[in-house]
């Protein structure tokens, strides 16, 4: 039985020939539809080079759009009188433009373009390495398939983090008594006792200095909050005298104060 001959055109040899011959007549002759049909013949390598990302938190279809722009600017800028074979230019030309993509305007944070670059690389490797190893691949597997330390893996891990960045309004996935929380309800204040303590170590010294009748109006002011006039008639003095020790206390506590904020 005859055995029909295979199609050189889906041969690499001839796919390779074949989107050679439309470069050049989109280069030469400046033929769209020719530019269209390398570009198509291209998508699948386009999308299979945008699912090695596919663990990075980013929409894989979004990632494909990405490698697709670098594949179209790989059309536009390859040589096809150098003949170094279309597909060789454009793969690095892809892998560019979705590091660049990750590095420009996927981060929440700001992190160094290196630490980018090489969280990507332990991402990829993570991606990879479990069909080869048969289990979770651990840190010092994916340092060894990447040549770095297990240190940098660990550091380009935490780095990841930085990657994306909650909102505050959102939700918490927290019991259904507690749906209405938010992450904002996780944060903390300003808590004006702190300062209070603090004041109080510092004036401490100062207070216990006051003569016993001066540390007695100022607690029957400040903390029963008595009128002068009352702390008069209980102490058998003029309201002018508590007046007058009020303000020598005080002065003396701001004093103290300045000091300290100082």
């Amino acid at each position: 039985m005859a055995v029909a001959a295979p199609d050189r055109a889906d041969a690499p040899e001839g796919r390779r020939l074949e989107e050679e011959r439309l470069l050049r007549k989109y280069h030469r002759d400046g033929d769209l539809d020719a530019r269209e049909e390398v570009v198509v013949r291209l998508l699948p390598l386009a999308r299979q080079l945008a699912s090695r990302y596919r663990h990075s938190g980013e929409p894989l279809e979004d990632l494909a759009q990405v490698a697709c722009l670098g594949l179209l600017k790989a059309v536009d800028r390859y040589d096809p009188e150098r003949g170094t074979g279309f597909t060789r230019y454009a793969l690095p030309t892809m892998l560019g433009e979705l590091k660049r993509h990750f590095r420009d305007k996927g981060w929440a944070l700001r992190v160094p373009r290196a630490t980018q670059e090489l969280a990507l690389k332990v991402n990829e490797a993570l991606g990879t390495l479990p069909a080869k190893l048969g289990r979770a691949a651990r840190p010092r597997d994916v340092a060894e398939a990447i040549g770095v330390s297990v240190e940098e893996v660990l550091e380009a891990m935490e780095a990841a983090t930085a990657y994306e960045a909650a909102s505050l309004d959102a939700p918490r996935a927290t019991t259904a008594e507690d749906e209405d929380w938010t992450y904002a309800d996780t944060l903390g204040g300003d808590e004006p006792g702190y300062e209070l303590v603090e004041l109080g170590e510092a004036l401490r010294g100062t207070l216990d200095a006051l003569p016993a009748r001066d540390r007695l109006i100022l607690r029957l002011r400040f903390e029963r909050d008595m009128t002068q006039a009352e702390i008069a008639g209980c102490l058998g003095i003029s309201q002018m005298h508590v007046s007058r020790l009020l303000r020598r206390s005080l002065n003396r506590l701001s004093t103290v104060r300045a000091t300290v904020s100082s």
